[in-house]
């Protein structure tokens, strides 16, 4: 619907001055003088205030008569990746074990320059890198389940051994006939901006919004914790986690059945376990949530655990508020903080009923 609080409408264009990520899906901007829409992060020259309208969602600034920018083409960027390139993407899980060329994507009426950029930007490396990461993550579990290097190297398409043996090096950072762990990290779309969700053979590690201020120190952290190298790929816990996350933001689950493997201390560990019975739509503080953990005095060691928080939503910090019900701190950035709890507010008024846990 049409935003109409004038303060609230301040703040989100001041958002778009600044292209703040942390608004990414939380608004959509009408601009009057062109009949375009935008999303925060909008590249394109700044409309003036009095010529723009803000809406909670793009289907309303739709129905309002404007069109998705194409700049920042709000309608695939604020949820999902763009139909080619996930056309790109299911090409390569089909195929784990064959190089996907350029030629392979005109063939199918896709831009091999757009997917190009697509990947640069949005995952920091190259399509055909994209592939190769995944041919080594199936490579990968192969060697585990007992076939040889060499069978596995001339079954995944390499000429020789040695060629093999160092693209392998290059991703994992150990020779194939070295045993290894592994983090593997996966990117995905809401509503109110991209994901990162990691995970190693037992359960998610991490899952964080991509803008998030402190992600570089958490990667560093967990890969020293678990002992494992962080690496592009999918498991059964990454695609669970997508799976009960666009669950959740339907508004059809209230509760997590996601396996989880967080290092932390054995207090940081009871902390996020209290975190987790925090119920569906309501909220706590420190002091209160130190209390149910039977640690009534240790209200700032508290806070500082639920600040060492990396997994999102699933371990759910956005229910932590002020004593006072002022919104505090929020790793994903305030506006999600609020869009969170209102949106469980709502569902939970309408009656919905939560998936069962498996």
């Amino acid at each position: 619907m049409k935003v109409l609080d004038s303060n609230q409408c301040d703040v989100w264009y001041q958002a778009l001055l600044e292209r703040a990520s942390e608004y990414t899906g939380v608004f959509y901007v009408g601009v009057k003088t062109t009949g375009v829409f935008c999303i925060s992060v909008c590249r394109a020259r700044k409309p003036k205030r009095e010529n723009v309208e803000f809406y909670s969602s793009f289907k309303s600034a739709l129905d309002a008569g404007f069109r998705p920018c194409k700049i920042c083409r709000p309608t695939e960027n604020a949820h999902t990746a763009p139909d080619f390139i996930e056309q790109a993407i299911e090409l390569v899980r089909e195929n784990p074990k064959t190089r996907i060329s350029d030629a392979d994507l005109r063939s199918r009426n896709i831009s091999p320059e757009r997917v190009r950029r697509w990947f640069l930007q949005n995952h920091g490396l190259t399509y055909q890198a994209f592939q190769r990461m995944q041919r080594v993550n199936v490579a990968f579990q192969e060697l585990k389940g007992g076939r040889t290097a060499t069978d596995v190297a001339f079954d995944s398409g390499y000429e020789s051994l040695s060629g093999f043996g160092y693209t392998y090096k290059r991703v994992t950072g150990v020779s194939p006939r070295t045993e290894s762990a592994r983090i593997l990290i996966h990117r995905f779309t809401t509503p109110i901006g991209p994901m990162f969700v990691c995970a190693t053979e037992r359960g998610v590690c991490l899952l964080e919004f991509t803008d998030r201020r402190m992600l570089e120190t958490e990667f560093r952290d967990l890969q020293r914790l678990l002992k494992a190298r962080i690496m592009p790929g999918e498991n059964h816990h990454t695609r669970q986690a997508v799976k009960e996350l666009g669950e959740y933001f339907a508004g059809t689950r209230q509760r997590f059945s996601i396996a989880l493997d967080t290092p932390g201390t054995e207090f940081q560990r009871k902390v996020w376990d209290g975190l987790r019975e925090v119920p569906y739509h309501q909220t706590t503080h420190y002091q209160s949530l130190a209390a149910q953990i039977g640690k009534p005095t240790a209200v700032r060691a508290v806070a500082a655990a639920n600040g060492m928080n990396r997994v999102a939503i699933v371990i759910p910090c956005h229910r932590i508020i002020g004593k006072d019900g002022a919104m505090t701190g929020y790793g994903g950035g305030i506006a999600r903080k609020e869009w969170l709890i209102a949106h469980e507010k709502k569902h939970d008024q309408h009656g919905e009923v939560a998936v069962s846990v498996a």
